[in-house]
């Protein structure tokens, strides 16, 4: 029998930062799972800042959706009907789904989550893809070594609170970058960074100077003059990971910073995006983090927001530096 749901869509296409008004809540119809399908009911929404990308008609690592599109993400929902063999009801899976109280997906889409492990929905956040994009760009493209100096922006978010205490477990010194007191010392009383600095209050270049002998990694989730600053302590040999850039998101031109490209001929230093789609088994990085959280020396928080008609709010939130950790949303 089909099934009446709600779905949020891209009403509009956002000139500079997104509003409400750029997103259409419907009402519609699923039909009932064909074979090899699934009928899901959502029980978390992710919310994540390279969805602001795919709200542009521009060319993107992530396709954009053009308007009237529904809206997609990371989802944690648990299987009602199932046509898939490898699936049955009352299963809690994983996949990147419509923003949608119920949808009907491929059963070989999904997989499965195992709530003994932790809270499930931690499947979009430690244990999901922003775990899975600070493991791997941390080991593979950082490749810290101990005693490096690791320097995590974006160090309170569901990426780089991760890349930090990885940096910190492998031996480093770190240093972190949030934007609030709280943040801070968030970083450093629970998550054990060596050293955090609020760019709302602090010079970061002169904070960087007097904590730290040059930078030997930095996990670059922000850009900007941040990015800026720190570009300008690399060691000899130094490794940026671009994983981010979220304070260019809503920019309606490109700024003009200063330009550093002459500084990596100086430091010969490696400058390197990563892309978590290049890795498609993420098993090794779940077995370790999972491992490191069971052994209590990596921490994880969630900031919830309550009701899926909130889901555009959550969004909004992260350019406001609202979330601590991974914000997800918790559909009733």
């Amino acid at each position: 029998m089909p099934t009446q749901t709600r779905r949020w869509h891209l009403a509009a296409r956002p000139e500079g930062e997104p509003t409400r008004d750029d997103f259409d809540l419907r009402e519609t119809t699923v039909e009932d799972p064909g074979p090899g399908e699934v009928l899901v009911k959502t029980l978390y929404l992710s919310v994540d800042p390279y969805m602001r990308g795919r709200m542009r008609d521009a060319e993107s690592y992530a396709e954009p959706w053009d308007v009237g599109d529904p809206m997609r993400a990371g989802v944690v929902a648990e299987v009602v009907e199932s046509n898939y063999d490898g699936l049955e009801a009352g299963d809690v899976v994983n996949g990147e789904l419509y923003w949608s109280e119920y949808a009907v997906v491929p059963g070989h889409t999904l997989r499965q989550v195992d709530a003994d492990l932790a809270p499930v929905s931690t499947a979009l956040g430690v244990l999901g893809m922003p775990g899975a994009t600070a493991y791997f760009g941390l080991t593979d493209v950082g490749e810290p070594t101990p005693g490096d100096t690791v320097v995590v922006s974006g160090a309170a978010g569901a990426v780089g609170s991760v890349v930090g205490q990885i940096a910190r477990i492998g031996g480093c010194e770190v240093v972190g970058i949030a934007g609030s007191d709280e943040k801070t010392a968030w970083l450093t009383e629970d998550l054990g960074f060596d050293h955090a600095i609020n760019y709302q209050t602090e010079n970061v270049g002169k904070r960087l100077r007097e904590a730290v002998d040059g930078v030997d990694v930095y996990f670059d989730n922000v850009g900007g003059p941040i990015t800026d600053a720190v570009f300008r302590q690399l060691n000899v040999r130094a490794r940026v990971v671009v994983c981010g850039q979220i304070s260019q998101y809503n920019a309606t031109e490109v700024p003009m910073g200063p330009r550093k490209l002459a500084g990596l001929i100086t430091t010969r230093a490696r400058v390197e995006g990563v892309l978590v789609r290049d890795y498609p088994d993420w098993t090794e990085a779940f077995e370790r983090i999972g491992g490191w959280i069971a052994a209590d020396e990596l921490h994880y928080r969630e900031s919830v927001v309550e009701g899926f008609e909130n889901a555009p709010d959550a969004f909004l939130g992260l350019f406001e530096g609202e979330n601590i950790g991974k914000q997800v949303v918790k559909v009733d």
